[in-house]
């Protein structure tokens, strides 16, 4: 989970770059907002998934599944969104944020101290 987190976060801030240097001049500042909306949460969840890996908690592996997916369904709609100019793949990011809704509440419900 943790090298995973990592790996996430480090894609992060390459894509938060790219958004700051890269699309600047190819999108419409609607987009970037949106492109940034996408990189932050990608960071936060990266981070956490970090925070758990790292932790003496333990939680179920359906928590690892749910946040990655949830990150890959959020963050990834966005990020296709902006590169694309599709509009209606911003229908599916609700998705993946009831995916990371409910990975964090499964981190809340089944985090345990480890044995």
């Amino acid at each position: 989970m943790m090298r995973t987190g990592l790996w996430l976060l480090a894609l992060s801030v390459i894509l938060g770059a790219f958004g700051a240097h890269g699309l600047k001049m190819m999108v419409v500042p609607d987009r970037l907002e949106t492109w940034d909306t996408a990189v932050r949460y990608h960071a936060w969840i990266s981070i956490l998934l970090i925070v758990l890996g790292g932790s003496f908690f333990r939680v179920s592996v359906w928590v690892y599944r749910l946040l990655v997916l949830g990150l890959l369904v959020f963050s990834g709609s966005l990020y296709l969104l902006v590169v694309l100019d599709i509009g209606a793949l911003g229908a599916v990011t609700p998705f993946g944020g009831i995916l990371l809704i409910a990975g964090i509440s499964m981190a809340a419900i089944t985090c345990r101290e480890a044995d």
